[in-house]
């Protein structure tokens, strides 16, 4: 496999296995180049453990983990946290300082940013987020949407080349849905790759225009979303759902795999 070398073709996995007794992950050979990627299947398909071997929170017992040339398999979190950043499902598993500012601030600073820019970063992703007006309240005081835009901040201000959020959209109203939307398209315009781990397959089917669809530790689907949304026998194998607007559109009798509202008004 050739591996990337660019901030859009910046990780690949060859040949990865992952064990602690039984094996996790099997023969995943993958490749990204820079679009967007969604990453589904159900609780305990190997999603996580997939994203913790690249930021290298995980080692995996055999295989390659190439990410700009470099092979990251025996390396450490600390060593590659100012390319990869990783957004947790749960925030509260990120989130450790008693300030706002202090917690987006730690990131940016533990990777050797100066303090002037430090600062002036998180100020930044703080007021993208919406949080900027709360930056010296206690994250805890705060709701778990917000709480979890503090940690897409915190990464954010880090400037990684590669940025992997879990669940995103947990707990988000359609505002932060829609903010979310933009950060992921403004963070591929500007050249970084972005991987998402989501059970919100409304938001992968509006967002995303590739998938990869896991299932039992084995990589069942790799391509494009709206394909991916029409192999009736992979999502029943990954226990994965088509979104609700695909769905309607069929109930309605409509050919083909419909993703956006605009489609299906065009229709």
């Amino acid at each position: 496999m050739t591996s990337a070398s660019l901030k859009r073709e910046s990780a690949s996995w060859s040949g990865l296995v992952f064990s602690l007794e039984a094996p996790i992950l099997q023969g995943i050979n993958v490749t990204f180049r820079g679009e967007p990627t969604a990453i589904i299947g159900q609780n305990g398909a190997g999603k996580t453990t997939f994203v913790k071997l690249l930021k290298a929170l995980l080692k995996p017992s055999s295989g390659d983990i190439i990410i700009n040339g470099k092979n990251i398999k025996n390396t450490t979190a600390a060593k590659i946290a100012s390319t990869v950043g990783l957004v947790f499902q749960n925030p509260n598993d990120q989130i450790f300082k008693n300030n706002v500012l202090d917690e987006v601030l730690f990131g940016p600073l533990n990777i050797g940013q100066a303090p002037e820019v430090a600062r002036a970063n998180a100020e930044i992703m703080l007021d993208l987020v919406g949080l900027l007006d709360k930056a010296g309240e206690n994250p805890y005081d705060l709701s778990l949407a917000e709480r979890k835009m503090i940690a897409v901040a915190s990464i954010l201000a880090m400037d990684t080349d590669i940025v992997i959020f879990d669940e995103p959209t947990m707990g988000q109203d359609a505002r932060g849905k829609k903010k979310l939307k933009e950060i992921i398209r403004e963070l591929y315009a500007q050249g970084k790759l972005v991987l998402c781990i989501l059970h919100d397959m409304d938001f992968v089917a509006e967002t995303f225009g590739r998938t990869v669809i896991f299932s039992n530790g084995k990589l069942l689907y790799d391509g494009p979303t709206r394909q991916a949304f029409a192999g009736q026998a992979i999502l029943d194998t990954a226990r994965v759902e088509q979104p609700h607007l695909t769905q309607l559109a069929c109930k309605m009798g409509y050919d083909g795999v419909l993703l956006k509202l605009e489609e299906l008004i065009k229709r």
